[in-house]
């Protein structure tokens, strides 16, 4: 949805020169236009031959002209635009290229450049409220007729009664419940079907983009760069993972089988003649905090080379990440612009990030500033854009 603009001036250049090749040779007589009166037939194959190899070495230039052209755009286009030049920027290349280049000591095998990111917070925003958080109240609204009990239940009776401050003041227990009674019930693929209709429809309720619009481009790009060397890279979030997987491709490039995140439990059931999976209302794992390395080494089976997270429930993550022999890189992103994003951290109910910031640096972490270190936030959005 908001990939691929980022070489549209490189595209276009490349366009226009081959439209121009296109008029130097693609409606002429392959003999020039001298044979248009009588031929001698002792002049005719001189000629044409002399045609075709003028032709011939016009095109050959104008295609070695268009070889180094793109050649030379690639060279001038430099990796991660979005990003100020900095120590920040400086650390995550010279860490790729020291384990990307065959003849460095840090070398690292592509099988094993394994890169984990947290997704609330480090790809997308997560202000003033998860995006889960927002698809569940609106489950409420939508299944209430179907429920009466829920008029005088909390913490659905807040959510109808458009309250959602009160519906969460319950903490853990009130958003587990949410989720019990709005994610279960159904098939896999029906969930699949109405959080990937919801996700394209849904917009941010301060910006009013797109919440896939909420994306954070310097991250895109990043994660466009490690797969350019190379990196395969993975979701490793505490959000739910069938929420995520239907969306996250077209959004991250990440495939859904690379998607890791909480789960309810489900089972194999006949439904009208057809066998499905059926989602149950009970937590099967949580991906938070030291959930997370367990979930990593349960299904990648390797242990990441570089993780990225933005908050405590990410710390086991990066501290499991860079503990690891061989070369490790462990990056925060730090919430510091509240002009074109949020401003937060210790205080914050959501994305909290207190023990981190404490030990990070002993650790050797990275911390990306937001205000600091983007030029950009959001794909194509202008330096004065700002969160009212």
């Amino acid at each position: 949805m908001t990939r691929g603009r980022q070489h549209d001036y490189q595209n276009d250049q490349r366009s226009e020169f081959w439209t121009l090749v296109l008029q130097k040779i693609g409606h002429r007589n392959p003999f020039g236009n001298r044979f248009g009166g009588p031929l001698e037939c002792r002049s005719y194959k001189h000629q044409a031959t002399q045609s075709m190899v003028h032709n011939m070495r016009r095109i050959y230039s104008l295609a070695l002209a268009w070889f180094l052209f793109g050649v030379t755009a690639a060279a001038d286009e430099q990796p991660l635009p979005s990003w100020h030049d900095g120590s920040v920027k400086q650390t995550i290349m010279q860490f790729v290229e020291r384990v990307t280049k065959p003849d460095s000591a840090d070398y690292v095998p592509a099988s094993e450049r394994i890169a984990t990111f947290d997704n609330d917070g480090t790809l997308w925003c997560e202000q003033p409220m998860y995006v889960q958080g927002f698809f569940a109240l609106d489950r409420v609204a939508q299944l209430a007729s179907d429920h009466p009990e829920w008029k005088t239940e909390e913490p659905f009776a807040s959510v109808l009664r458009g309250d959602s401050a009160s519906a969460m003041s319950g903490g853990h227990e009130s958003l587990l419940k949410l989720l019990m009674g709005t994610h279960t019930g159904m098939s896999t693929e029906e969930f699949d079907r109405i959080a990937d209709e919801w996700i394209r429809r849904s917009h941010h309720p301060e910006t009013g983009r797109l919440f896939t619009e909420m994306v954070y481009q310097p991250m895109l790009e990043l994660l466009d760069y490690l797969r350019s060397n190379g990196f395969k890279t993975y979701i490793v979030s505490g959000g739910g993972i069938d929420f995520m997987r239907p969306w996250v491709e077209q959004v991250y490039g990440i495939p859904p089988e690379q998607v890791i995140g909480s789960s309810v439990k489900t089972q194999f059931e006949i439904r009208d003649d057809s066998p499905v999976i059926v989602r149950l209302p009970e937590m099967d794992f949580v991906d938070d905090k030291a959930g997370k390395p367990v979930a990593i080494q349960s299904r990648i089976g390797r242990r990441p080379i570089l993780a990225v997270g933005n908050s405590d429930g990410d710390f086991e993550m990066l501290q499991w990440t860079t503990a690891g022999e061989g070369p490790r890189l462990g990056l925060i992103v730090r919430h510091t612009d509240a002009q074109r994003e949020y401003a937060y951290d210790r205080e914050s109910t959501i994305g909290r990030l207190d023990r981190a910031l404490d030990e990070g640096n002993r650790l050797g972490w990275t911390f990306i500033d937001m205000k600091r270190d983007w030029s950009q936030v959001f794909p194509m959005m202008g330096e004065d854009d700002a969160v009212e």
